[in-house]
């Protein structure tokens, strides 16, 4: 069930497990965002896509740090990276951790970090034709939207499969992501 990968403790960032826990709360609210979907409720799903994203985030963040140091200038920003950008994802800086992660290998990050805060202003002030607090005019725009972003997070945790120990509740999970999608499609 999707609820029990959400609702699990943590790791710790340097424990073995922590990158899959991760990845499984990012499948697991991936899922619950296109749940919300079905039921209508899109700024209710636009909350949960988002939140599936910071977790794929800290997964990325976290299997990539030893790389991410490199690219920080100081010692202040490499400490500032492991303690808090791996564990926390603050919002404030999701852009300039998605284009650190770009310099890793991970591309097209900046692009849809974009795509997900905008999905995160439309949460909280929904539905905006003058486009002052939020990028959706219509719910169909904020739904494609979500939809695009869990099918380009899914795509980002198959590719993952070589680098991470997958479980078993790894591979259910994203299977159950990947048939939620193709069923949302038809």
């Amino acid at each position: 069930m999707v609820v029990e990968f959400v609702e699990r403790p943590l790791p710790k960032p340097s424990d073995e497990g922590y990158v899959e826990a991760r990845l499984l709360e990012a499948l697991g609210e991936a899922r619950l965002a296109l749940e919300y979907l079905e039921r209508g409720l899109t700024r209710n799903a636009a909350g949960k896509a988002f939140q599936a994203w910071k977790a794929l985030l800290a997964a990325l963040l976290r299997l990539e740090l030893g790389r991410l140091k490199t690219f920080v200038k100081t010692e202040e920003g490499r400490r500032w990276l492991e303690s808090t950008a791996v564990s926390r994802v603050p919002t404030g800086r999701m852009k300039t951790l998605a284009r650190l992660l770009e310099e890793a290998g991970h591309g097209g990050m900046s692009l849809w970090v974009a795509v997900v805060l905008d999905l995160h202003d439309y949460q909280y002030h929904g539905l905006d034709p003058s486009g002052e607090l939020s990028k959706y005019a219509t719910r169909e725009d904020a739904a494609a939207d979500i939809t695009s972003a869990l099918e380009e997070l899914t795509r980002r945790a198959e590719v993952l499969k070589g680098r991470v120990k997958r479980s078993g509740e790894l591979e259910k999970a994203l299977e159950e992501l990947k048939q939620a999608l193709t069923r949302r499609a038809q």
